[in-house]
Formats: structure tokens, sequence, C-alpha cells
């Protein structure tokens, strides 16, 4: 409550990040920025709920140990890693951005400098920033758009580390539009040249309920090649479980007793309860083959798409369809920044995309990002909304 309130005495020029944007949007009728899950429960979930009791008791009756392998076999049975299910070396914190902080922790012990991708959701961003670490941009489009990742990797990272988000986070761009074979030239570029390989995938569940997309076995890839790597996956923005969730972060053998160490000066454990639910919806989404995910995100990207066809917003396809919207703006003398306060007017609040681009805010500014997993009824209602909105700012054109 009380970061609530700071963020809502700020100017809206003040706010520092997307995450206080977010804050800001908790409050409003519409809220389409952050991209936690807000949906209803499915009706196998409304079960899972209607057992929270038995599932409290149980917590209390095994070992905390019992939960996290529990969790941790699950959740890679559901992603089809199988290596990484035998390793028995994945460690669990609460939230993605403290298995980002720890990464980071272990890069500024070392003094060690990072190729962090560009745009990207800006935690991670600020994260290594409030760590000290330099960081140097590596736009997206090297790797995703065009061959030879190997060789332009080559040319440009100078840097100790490559830090890759996969799908990307807000334009679910992916090294999978090359099959396996944009992983292998990224970890052989790492591998060849002595660079840390940094993976967040917290979005790769909506790579891996596309069944034109789907999920090699990664970890297979990682550990056979010898490369240095840390891998971040994240429950958080697949289920709609009021924020809990659960993190894994899995790394290298040559990194693993560091990174270990650094693990246990933050946090003991994650809550067997929470671990016990959230196994629970993943047992769910592999006896649904994911409906009750995916079936919401595309009736809302469609949603949305229909709503605002032939507005002043375009919507850029992703290659995996991600759980929010990268809409571009045609109106070149409508910025981002100023859409997001007239839409808040509106009750409406989307996130601008200045943010995202971490080295220079105004590129942003022709983008702005919706966040799709939300009630059916709630999102549909926002979008008509924002309709109004562009069309009433065109027609004072």
């Amino acid at each position: 409550m009380i970061a609530a309130n700071l963020a809502e005495s700020f100017p809206d020029d003040e706010l520092l990040d997307i995450t206080q944007h977010e804050i800001r949007a908790l409050r409003t009728q519409y809220n389409l920025a952050d991209a936690h899950t807000h949906q209803r429960q499915s009706p196998t979930q409304h079960r899972i709920v209607s057992r929270l009791p038995d599932f409290w008791y149980e917590a209390e009756e095994k070992t905390q140990a019992h939960f996290e392998q529990q969790f941790i076999h699950t959740f890679f049975e559901l992603h089809r890693q199988p290596t990484a299910q035998k390793m028995n070396k994945t460690l669990l914190a609460y939230a993605a951005s403290i298995s980002t902080m720890i990464p980071a922790m272990f890069l500024a012990q070392r003094k060690m400098t990072v190729s962090l991708i560009e745009p990207c959701f800006d935690n991670l961003h600020d994260i290594l920033k409030n760590m000290g670490i330099k960081m140097s941009p590596l736009p997206e489009d090297l790797l995703f758009d065009q061959p030879s990742i190997y060789n332009r990797l080559a040319r440009h990272v100078s840097t100790d580390a490559v830090f890759l988000v996969d799908p990307n986070n807000p334009t679910g761009t992916s090294l999978l539009r090359h099959g396996r074979e944009g992983f292998e030239e990224v970890v052989r570029y790492c591998k060849d040249h002595g660079k840390i390989l940094i993976l967040d995938l917290c979005f790769a569940s909506f790579a891996l309920m596309d069944p034109n997309i789907g999920r090699f076995d990664l970890y297979e890839l990682l550990e056979d090649s010898g490369v240095s790597y840390i891998a971040i996956e994240d429950t958080g923005k697949t289920w709609p479980l009021q924020d809990a969730k659960c993190a894994l972060l899995t790394v290298s053998d040559d990194l693993y007793e560091e990174i270990y160490n650094i693990h246990t000066s933050v946090l003991l454990n994650v809550s067997p309860f929470v671990l016990n639910i959230v196994t629970q919806y993943l047992r769910d989404s592999m006896q649904d083959q994911w409906a009750s995910v995916k079936n919401l995100l595309n009736t809302n990207r469609e949603v949305a798409k229909q709503v605002l066809a032939g507005s002043l917003l375009e919507y850029l396809e992703p290659f995996a369809k991600v759980s929010v919207g990268w809409f571009k703006i045609k109106d070149p003398d409508l910025t981002a920044t100023r859409l997001q306060r007239i839409l808040a007017k509106r009750n409406v609040y989307v996130l601008p995309g200045t943010y995202f681009f971490w080295t220079d805010h105004s590129k942003g500014e022709r983008f702005i990002r919706l966040a799709l997993a939300r009630e059916q009824s709630m999102f549909a209602a926002a979008i008509t909304e924002l309709r109004k909105a562009l069309d009433s700012h065109e027609r004072e054109l």
C-alpha cells in the first residue's frame, strides 16, 4: 500500500520504471499493464482451489525436499526437459526477480560485463545496474531476423557474458524461429569465446504450448556443449495463482558452487504449501494440454486485433504468442507516453514502450504493450474503451 501511494504521488514523468507504472495500474478499472495472470479459474482449477486445505495439511506432513523435487520433476516434465529433470542441481526462489538477482550478484563479485538483449523488461537492466554491472545493448534483431548468428555475435559482443530473454518480453521473438540451430549457434559462440550464457526463459511456456514451435531439450544442448550457463525459468506468468509462484535457477557445473553459495545467502526455501499448489496447476496443464491458459490468451489476442484493426495501433505479430501484445503507434505525432496518459483518463492503463528500450527510451515511444492474461469480459471492455480513445484522438487531428 505504501509503494502504491508513493507511486501515485509522482508526476507521470517521474515514474522510474515499468513496475512503478504497474503498481499504479493495479488501482485502475482496466489494468492492461502488468503481465501477471489476472484471469479466473478454469473448471478443473476450481477443483484445485477447493482442495487448498488438503494441500496445506499435506505440506505440514511431508518434507521440504519432497515438495521441491516433486515440483522440479513436474515442471521439467511439462516443459519436456528430461536432462534438467535428472541433473539435480536446480535452485528455487519465490520470484523470477530473485532468481535474476542471484546471478547478478555473482557477476558483480567477478566484476564481469554483460551484453543484455534490447528491448527487454526493464527490471533485468535495473537489477544489473543496481549491482554495478556494466552493460552493452544486444539488439534482438541480431539474433532473430537474419542468418549467421555466430558471426554477428562475434562482431558485436565485447563483454564477459551474454544475457538473452527467450521468448522475448515484449516482442515474442525467439531463437526457436531457427529451430534448434539458433540456440546451437549462440551456445557455440559462447563456448568458443569463453562467454557466460545467461538465459531468461520465463516466457518459454508460451512457445511450448504452440504446436508449431514447442521446445527441444535445451539443457541437453547446454550440458553437452560444456558452455558456462545460467538459466532462469518461472511459473509466475502462466497460471492464475494470485502471485503464488516459483522460479527455477539451473547452472552449469563450473558455476554451481559459487551460485549455490550466493543463493543460500539470499533465502532458505520456497513455501512447501506454494510448491504443492503450483505443482497441481502444472499437472492440470498436462491433463488439458495447456487449454486453460492458451485458449484465454488466444481469445483476448483476437479481440484486441479485431477491435483495434484500422485504428492508430498496428499489432506486431510475434513469433511466439506470448501473454502480451506489442503494438506500434502509426501516428508519428502521437507518442506512447502521451497515449498512455490519454488512456489513463478513461481508466485504461497500458505500458508505454519507453522503458523496454533501456539504452534510449525515445526508441520506445512508437510502441505500447497490452497484457492479455485477463478475464475475457474485462479485457473486451478495456479494448473497447481503448478503441474509443483512439478514435476520439484521431478525430481531433
